[in-house]
């Protein structure tokens, strides 16, 4: 390839730096492309992407030169910089989206750079045909991923609440506003409940969770009054506001999180005690579904906790 030829014949500081910049431009359209193109977060965009950040940046640098491990690091990590920077610069994406996917990339970035840096001392004349592999791997992953539709899963919480069912009932179908959050986790532009109104009664009635991004509208499927609440949900807001300096509207703010139905199970205790149960059935559109699904399922969990907690203080104050 005539680039790295050229490369090979800058001082230093230039071939860094136009290394840097290559990879940066690489990554981001590429990025660009499976985000607003293809519409796909997934593998190729968490996974293969800072990979190629630090293979990238790596191979472009020592390419016919000697380079050391730990400058292999340093030129892939500061690319990783810049395109972070660039998110944030561009409005791509919040501060707190950034965060929860630092760990990935932070890691596969290394690795990327380590890969790079092994390859250059063993296969050096073969180094530009594997990139341009790796480079055409990423959009085609995307196009398959598009197609593989998401599994359906739950997350339940539990709590139990020093009142009988029929109490407790009350403060389920509905509940006043909730004190403002303590949590970390709210303060950081993901969505949380305020109150819960109901149009009607038993099955057929329906349900508005008002979040601080707006409404879930839940129609009642199973009324079995102190026992079960079931409901689908029909309609449902942003899962949370970007943390950033513009107002951003991320394609992952639409139909990538979509919660598809909830219920709370009331079960009789002894001494008057009810076990309060409440599950959320969701899936998410964003892969690696191992790890988004764990960060799903904090965040889930901590809305749960807020909701039982709030009709546990309303119950027992009854």
């Amino acid at each position: 390839m005539k680039i790295f030829n050229k490369l090979v014949h800058l001082n230093e500081p230039k071939r860094k730096w136009v290394s840097i910049i290559i990879t940066v431009l690489i990554s981001g359209i590429l990025s660009l492309w499976g985000i607003y193109g293809i519409g796909e977060y997934g593998i190729a965009l968490f996974i293969l992407t800072p990979f190629l950040i630090g293979f990238c940046s790596t191979l472009l640098y020592g390419y016919k030169n000697k380079i050391t491990r730990s400058e292999a690091i340093w030129i892939g990590y500061t690319a990783l910089a810049i395109c972070t920077l660039a998110l944030i610069v561009f409005a791509i994406e919040g501060l707190i989206c950034i965060a929860m996917v630092a760990p990935l990339g932070i890691l596969l970035t290394w690795i990327g750079s380590l890969t790079g840096y092994s390859l250059l001392q063993k296969l050096s004349a073969s180094t530009p045909s594997i990139l341009l592999i790796l480079i055409g791997i990423i959009p085609l992953t995307s196009f398959v991923e598009n197609k593989i539709k998401p599994e359906l899963t739950s997350v339940t919480t539990s709590i139990i609440i020093h009142a009988k069912p029929m109490e407790v009932w009350k403060n389920v179908i509905e509940f006043p506003q909730l004190d403002e959050p303590t949590e970390f986790i709210f303060k950081t532009g993901i969505a949380y409940p305020m109150n819960a109104k109901i149009v009607g009664s038993g099955i057929g009635s329906v349900r508005h969770c008002n979040f601080t991004t707006g409404s879930f509208v839940e129609p009642v499927t199973v009324w079995d009054e102190g026992i079960l609440l079931k409901f689908d949900v029909l309609e449902q807001p942003a899962p949370m506001k970007e943390l950033s300096f513009w107002n951003i509207d991320a394609p992952h703010l639409h139909d990538y999180f979509v919660s598809k139905k909830g219920q709370f199970k009331l079960t009789e205790l002894k001494n008057g005690k009810t076990l309060l149960e409440g599950t959320t059935w969701y899936y998410h559109n964003i892969k690696p579904a191992f790890y988004w699904q764990k960060w799903s399922d904090l965040i889930i969990h901590k809305i749960h906790d807020r909701v039982l907690i709030h009709i546990k203080k309303n119950s027992e104050k009854s």
